[in-house]
């Protein structure tokens, strides 16, 4: 007799997803569509409000995906990083990654305050949900136009993108607990951003250093257990550096910087092995994301999320990349291809689940419109990233089979 568990049904439709993500990726790929925002779409067809009728509205589960889902693009993101390469672009990366990043959330805030007449507590929160790139939705694009980008750009862009995102998180989380304790002072949360950012760099070089030592020294039966040690070091990484005040997504990046530096045996083979992890984790975020919206509550919100976008797009991000590299050597063609690159990814979502989880007042709104924003923004700006690239002589084209 034939015996079924809960798990049966739910492997299947994950894996049909998948598949036809893969399907939508390779056609959206022939169209210069970025393929991972193919896969958020097949999440919207198979969920409640599509074709496929799955009801999913566990924001919490979305919210743990997607955290470890972050981890493990970081750690990968520094893995793959060489620190050669981006040593000479440190300061304008880190510039971008923290000040570029409140500018950005700054000029959003008000913008949002006013298309859609939000208190000022929740304008600045939208602000701050959609403030961080994703390295991966550009390099994706790239690669999938078989594009590279000349000069310190490409440094600078992974750089920036790889380290901002504890910033995002950082507002995220200090003007969540601003709204709910309205007694309470943003300069208050100063100190709170000086230690998280400390304590994390700390312990990601530290905890690093052990990976390091672990990995070369010890001796193991399969060359399996190695990727099963670099695992079990991110997660204690992160996990660790969270729980004594730091950010543990800066800790694993550093962490993933410190093992890409360094001349291990194995390099090679974790590297690939944490970037196929690293995409596996992504794709499923995306079709999991795409499940959570409800499209249908959308439209209300169409016209001043989609002018919110453009001014992101146009206004928000080139000042914030103008004003930061004001005094850089770099020529203006390539500070206005970076200021171009600011694409969204599953970050602004993700983000967007820790104010609706915490219970704050209008958090199902900025859910909703940060969506909308990281659909228009890749459209627009993925889209058209090789293009102004060229136009800008910024990108040079690898040759390509008819």
């Amino acid at each position: 007799m034939a015996t079924s568990s809960i798990a049966d049904l739910p492997i299947l439709i994950a894996s049909v997803l998948l598949l036809l993500g893969v399907l939508a990726s390779r056609l959206g790929g022939r169209l210069g569509l970025p393929g991972l925002l193919l896969f958020m779409a097949v999440g919207m067809l198979a969920g409640s409000d599509g074709l496929g009728g799955i009801w999913f509205d566990n924001y919490a589960l979305a919210q743990f995906v997607g955290v470890v889902t972050l981890v493990f693009i970081l750690f990968s993101g520094g893995l793959s990083t060489d620190w050669q390469r981006v040593r000479p672009v440190l300061g304008r990366g880190l510039l971008l990654a923290t000040l570029g990043v409140l500018i950005t959330a700054g000029l959003v805030g008000v913008a949002a305050h006013a298309l859609f007449g939000m208190p000022w507590g929740l304008s600045l929160l939208l602000g701050a949900v959609v403030s961080s790139t994703d390295a991966s939705a550009v390099f994706s694009v790239l690669r999938e136009r078989g594009a590279n980008l000349k000069g310190n750009t490409e440094p600078l862009l992974e750089l920036e993108s790889g380290i901002n995102d504890p910033m995002a998180v950082f507002l995220v989380a200090a003007l969540t607990q601003w709204i709910l304790q309205p007694g309470l002072t943003l300069w208050q949360m100063v100190p709170s951003f000086f230690q998280q950012m400390l304590v994390g760099a700390l312990l990601g070089y530290l905890l690093g250093r052990g990976m390091i030592w672990s990995l070369s020294r010890w001796r193991l039966p399969f060359d399996g257990l190695y990727a099963v040690v670099s695992v079990a070091h991110v997660g204690l990484i992160y996990g660790l550096t969270a729980l004594l005040g730091g950010s543990g997504f800066l800790a694993v990046y550093v962490a993933g910087l410190m093992l890409g530096s360094y001349p291990l045996a194995r390099k090679r083979a974790l590297r690939g092995f944490h970037e196929d992890i690293t995409y596996l984790l992504e794709v499923g975020m995306f079709l999991l994301l795409g499940l959570l919206v409800f499209p249908s509550q959308l439209p209300p919100l169409v016209v001043p999320a989609l002018i919110l976008t453009l001014f992101l797009v146009f206004v928000a991000r080139p000042i914030a990349v103008y004003l930061n590299l004001a005094f850089s050597p770099m020529p203006l063609n390539q500070k206005t291809l970076v200021a171009w690159v600011g694409l969204r990814g599953a970050v602004p979502i993700i983000l967007a689940t820790f104010p609706l989880l915490a219970g704050v007042p209008g958090a199902k709104t900025i859910f909703n419109v940060a969506f909308f924003v990281v659909l228009a923004n890749v459209l627009i700006q993925g889209v058209s990233l090789p293009w102004v690239a060229r136009v800008l002589r910024v990108a040079e084209l690898e040759a390509t089979e008819g």
